[in-house]
């Protein structure tokens, strides 16, 4: 019986994320258009099927117990099920509606990616459709986690669909003076001789796939941000770093020298999304609509 009613109603499992989200019950029951009772009562009808307390509050807010903090993995999963069980009622019905979350890496598509957004949109009204940015590790963590629908990014391997869309290098940056220029192409195992401004430190990036394949080792010894202060920091002559040629697409890099690595290096790029069977009505829609409409890009 208890199993039953923490199955069956999904809701209850959305409100709950909700509540942790925003902190409060009052916050949360503003976000949902629901009375704040109702929402209490939702939360006391969990508890009682759980059978153990889900929510503390603290002097921050409404906060998870630690049974809670076990069971969100499962909780999140059954709100998104309920989610897409809705969605794909409402294609039965031939409504257009759901949520779509796209993103790019890559600022080389986002004009593209505006123009489909603005274009679906007014084909499908009841869509509503957001964007995100971030890192393809960042990415990657969102789609494990079901939290976005399509997103243009470096290849990993994974349980997810990818399509490819071109190969990029990986490009040296060097301050205009390097001795290196003169040749026009960068060893790769000068970065471990050299001062290495690593580019989001930390993160499973192209360049640390790179240099972990290569058996290399970078001499780390300045860390940024972005590739813009990457950037800086190169043409101010601190050091070299290593960066998706891509990530360079609207960068004036007149003050510094970009080279080819030896070996070379490359990366698969392409459109990383959740399995068909795992795609919201919306979402589907979406990949058609943007695979159909998607441009070269030279």
């Amino acid at each position: 019986m208890k199993g039953e009613g923490i199955l069956m109603d999904t809701d209850k499992c959305a409100a709950l994320l909700c509540v942790l989200e925003k902190g409060s019950i009052t916050a949360a029951a503003d976000q949902l258009g629901y009375t704040v009772s109702g929402v209490s009562r939702m939360m006391a009808s969990m508890e009682a099927e759980c059978g153990f307390p889900l929510l503390v509050r603290g002097k921050s807010g409404v906060m998870p117990t630690a049974d809670c903090k076990d069971l969100l993995p499962t909780i999140k999963e059954l709100a998104r099920v309920g989610k897409l069980y809705e969605e794909r009622c409402s294609a039965v019905r031939g409504l257009d509606t759901g949520v779509i979350r796209v993103g790019s890496v890559y600022s080389a598509w986002y004009d593209w990616l505006a123009r489909t957004m603005v274009s679906f949109s007014a084909r499908h009204p009841g869509i509503e459709i957001s964007f995100l940015q971030g890192s393809s590790s960042e990415f990657y963590s969102l789609l494990a986690e079901h939290e976005v629908d399509f997103c243009i990014v470096s290849r990993r391997e994974g349980d997810f669909d990818f399509y490819p869309l071109r190969k990029d290098p990986l490009m040296a940056w060097v301050p205009a003076d390097h001795p290196r220029v003169s040749e026009g192409v960068y060893p790769l195992e000068d970065f471990e001789k050299e001062p290495y401004i690593d580019t989001y430190p930390g993160q499973e990036t192209d360049n640390s796939r790179a240099f972990r394949a290569n058996g290399l080792t970078p001499h780390g010894q300045f860390l940024s941000i972005d590739v813009r202060s990457t950037k800086a920091m190169v043409a101010a002559g601190l050091g070299v770093s290593l960066n998706n040629a891509l990530l360079s697409h609207d960068l004036d890099l007149s003050d510094i020298a970009v080279l080819p690595t030896q070996p070379l290096c490359e990366v698969e790029v392409g459109i990383a999304a959740p399995r068909k069977a795992e795609r919201s009505p919306a979402a589907e829609q979406f990949m058609k609509y943007a695979l159909e409409n998607m441009p070269a890009l030279t």
